[in-house]
């Protein structure tokens, strides 16, 4: 009996002490995912209204606020001033990034190039808003104007927001086959640089497809006129911006992933709740772009511009891209492009 006793005992040892050891790891292994990372690197995107949202995050420290509240004490945001979707797309790819703020077709063209590898998927949208085609030329009546002396400045070439609105209009116009028809005219050039240049009147270009409140600084010009908007092509608002990551990334760090993603819907929410604390962060961290303070916040009240993660018609960017070959696989659905997260919400 004693012996009997004695092995129940042992046996009950051993299996408490497995138990603590397999918690231990478990433990161990969740933990190590997330108080490994120290710093999270974020590009502030192309800059303007549509990446508001990160510039709040960084002046509020909301990405550090909310990784606190998920027990991350240490965890830091670096903001790194990066250039063009296709610059984006390929630090995100090397490692030199976590997460990357672009358009939807910069971001399906990454989606579908990183399938079986890096895995990248979208986080959420940042805003949704139009963008506008601006001209000073007196031969510019419509996008179908332009000739071999006109070039458009888009923030990327084929693979930006302009770039597939105008792909969108040719097919529409003159057929599928003639999609890329006025890709011909299109430089690359950032906002900031594209409005110097267009209201220089140096000639570098004829016309902007740009956004707020680069559009509105152009606009003032009484020589400037829109001549076409996304909204004419995709016959409603839609996603202009949003952030995506790498599946490893989602994955390995729980806690900072919904760090990040609370910190967006809060700096959302202060927009909408205080456009004119809003427009002083848009001055303080991007400029003024030759407006008041309380000229921006007039453009942050147009109904025209939400402020939302809700994905607004990333689905027809894909179904387009995929009719004429610029992307091999077209999902399903938008929530097969984004994190589950955000699968519960209503986009489209």
């Amino acid at each position: 009996m004693y012996q009997s006793r004695t092995r129940r005992l042992w046996l009950l040892l051993v299996s408490c002490v497995a138990m603590l050891l397999l918690g231990c790891g478990q433990d161990t292994n969740t933990v190590a995912n997330d108080s490994e990372l120290r710093e999270i690197r974020i590009p502030l995107g192309a800059g303007g209204v549509g990446f508001l949202p990160l510039l709040m995050a960084q002046e509020y420290n909301l990405i550090e606020k909310h990784a606190r509240a998920a027990g991350l004490q240490d965890l830091t945001v670096r903001w790194i001033e990066l250039g063009g979707p296709a610059v984006m797309n390929d630090a995100l790819l090397s490692g030199s990034v976590d997460y990357i703020a672009a358009g939807p077709p910069a971001f399906l063209t990454l989606w579908d190039k990183s399938r079986g590898t890096a895995d990248v998927l979208g986080v959420a949208a940042l805003t949704s808003l139009p963008m506008y085609l601006n001209t000073s030329a007196s031969h510019l009546r419509t996008i179908d104007d332009l000739t071999n002396l006109d070039k458009v400045a888009v923030t990327a070439i084929k693979v930006s927001i302009p770039a597939l609105i105008m792909q969108m209009y040719a097919a529409q116009h003159y057929g599928a086959d003639q999609a890329e028809r006025f890709d011909q005219f299109t430089v690359t050039m950032t906002h900031p640089d594209a409005v110097v240049a267009l209201l220089s009147g140096s000639g570098a270009i004829t016309a902007h497809f740009t956004s707020p409140p680069f559009h509105q600084r152009e606009l003032k010009d009484p020589a400037m006129r829109t001549i076409m908007t996304s909204l004419d092509v995709m016959a409603g608002n839609t996603t202009f911006a949003m952030l995506s990551t790498t599946r490893r990334f989602h994955d390995d760090n729980p806690r900072a992933y919904g760090a990040v993603l609370a910190a967006l819907e809060e700096a959302n929410a202060m927009i909408r709740a205080d456009p004119l604390a809003a427009a002083q962060v848009l001055v303080d961290t991007d400029g003024s772009g030759g407006f008041t303070r309380d000229e921006l916040v007039e453009v942050l009240r147009d109904p025209a511009i939400d402020f939302t993660t809700v994905p607004a018609n990333v689905m027809r960017y894909a179904t387009f891209m995929n009719e004429i070959g610029a992307l091999n696989l077209l999902p399903e659905r938008w929530q097969d492009l984004f994190f589950p997260e955000i699968h519960n919400l209503s986009g489209s």
